[in-house]
């Protein structure tokens, strides 16, 4: 579930830099979409607040978004089918702001026995003290803390994995900082042994 990553969100959200947020949730899209897991976007009063991000929207371009009005997306019925007809138990969630929007329905989705777990790095909260005390919490009630970059390793398992490795290889150069920048060194020197 990606949760709110609208304009407006990221002009009260201090806890991140939002260029960071935003390359992470549109990395996390990416790698997503990449296996196949299926993903939810929402917005919240979108008519006033505006559409989600166009680099998330660019990884599913024919999905719109569920808007909702309520603070917690999931009092909203259409998100819960959503997620029910999914028939994943285990849920990722990231959005703005941690300590609202990603906290709210983190909690009653765990409440309501999902496995759940949120992505800190694409979140963001309206303070670093807010974001922290987001994610404490939500540890607190059972909820696993994870990064964009865990969960590409972790689905990926084994770079050996050759149907998926070129396509994180490329989310990890245009998204990844350091990593990216060793995988595209890691290619420069595969093509220069490829070419001898």
């Amino acid at each position: 579930m990606l949760v709110d990553h609208q304009a407006f969100q990221f002009a009260n959200m201090h806890s991140h830099d939002p260029q960071i947020v935003v390359g992470n949730t549109i990395a996390l899209a990416k790698t997503a979409k990449v296996f196949g897991v299926p993903t939810i976007l929402t917005t919240v009063n979108e008519d006033s607040g505006g559409y989600i991000l166009k680099g998330i929207q660019d990884v599913f371009p024919t999905q719109k978004p569920l808007n909702r009005s309520y603070i917690n997306a999931w009092q909203d019925s259409r998100l819960v089918e959503a997620v029910v007809k999914s028939g994943r138990r285990k849920l990722l969630i990231a959005g703005l702001w941690t300590e609202v929007c990603v906290a709210m329905p983190a909690l009653q989705a765990k409440g309501e026995g999902y496995d759940v777990y949120v992505v800190t790095d694409a979140s963001g909260g309206v303070s670093a003290e807010a974001h922290s005390m987001a994610v404490e919490r939500m540890r607190q009630g059972g909820i696993k803390p994870i990064t964009w970059l865990a969960v590409l390793c972790e689905w990926q398992r084994d770079w050996a994995r050759q149907d998926t490795v070129r396509a994180l290889a490329t989310i990890l150069t245009e998204h990844g900082g350091g990593s990216g920048v060793a995988i595209g060194w890691e290619w420069q020197l595969l093509a220069a042994g490829k070419s001898q």
